[in-house]
């Protein structure tokens, strides 16, 4: 099979609102703009262009009322750093339910779409997933 992922789209009643937080936090280009549709890419001629899915917010005219049926999930390299991060540009902690005792942070950008940012990597997990190689 030859298919792929184009985009995820986002609705939202103000489109600018999580793309320019998506924008920021991803540190993506702005590829297309009209007053109900902006699309994001990564970087051109980086390792994620023409791979990653792009990000199209789509302007419709209700408001975001439940939890999300699908959501990112974002692999840092020092989560505590990159939650810090993510709050000075405008996400908030949230609770969906998770607990206590798990791994990652729920977050929600400025327009209340959930996210999480998972914890880093153990080198054990970069070295099985060929990320690094192990040291003799």
């Amino acid at each position: 099979m030859n298919l792929r992922i184009q985009a995820l789209s986002i609705d939202s009643t103000d489109p600018k609102v999580p793309a320019d937080f998506w924008e920021k936090a991803l540190e993506w280009r702005r590829t297309y703009e009209a007053e109900d549709e902006i699309v994001l890419e990564p970087p051109a001629g980086s390792p994620a262009d023409g791979v990653c899915p792009d990000l199209l917010f789509l302007k419709v005219p209700e408001r975001k009322e439940l939890k999300n049926r699908l959501h990112l999930d974002l692999r840092p390299e020092d989560q505590a750093a990159e939650v810090k991060r993510l709050e000075a540009l405008g996400a908030t902690r949230v609770d969906v339910g998770q607990g206590p005792e798990v791994t990652w942070v729920v977050m929600a950008d400025p327009d209340g779409n959930e996210f999480c940012v998972l914890r880093a990597l153990r080198s054990d997990e970069l070295e099985a997933q060929g990320l690094v190689t192990g040291t003799a």
